[in-house]
């Protein structure tokens, strides 16, 4: 995958997403792989913004 640099903002704006999809039903690797992000990427966002 590419690399990005995301902005506080567009890393909030992707957890509510992950988290609507996941409430969705959808599974973690659906919602990784629509976010293009990887898992280590998504914990870590996870624990530093919290959302």
């Amino acid at each position: 995958m590419k690399r990005h640099r995301h902005i506080s903002e567009q890393v909030v704006r992707r957890l509510r997403e992950g988290e609507r999809l996941l409430n969705d039903g959808k599974d973690l690797t659906e919602v990784l792989r629509h976010l293009e992000v990887s898992e280590a990427t998504w914990n870590r966002w996870g624990n530093q913004y919290g959302v």
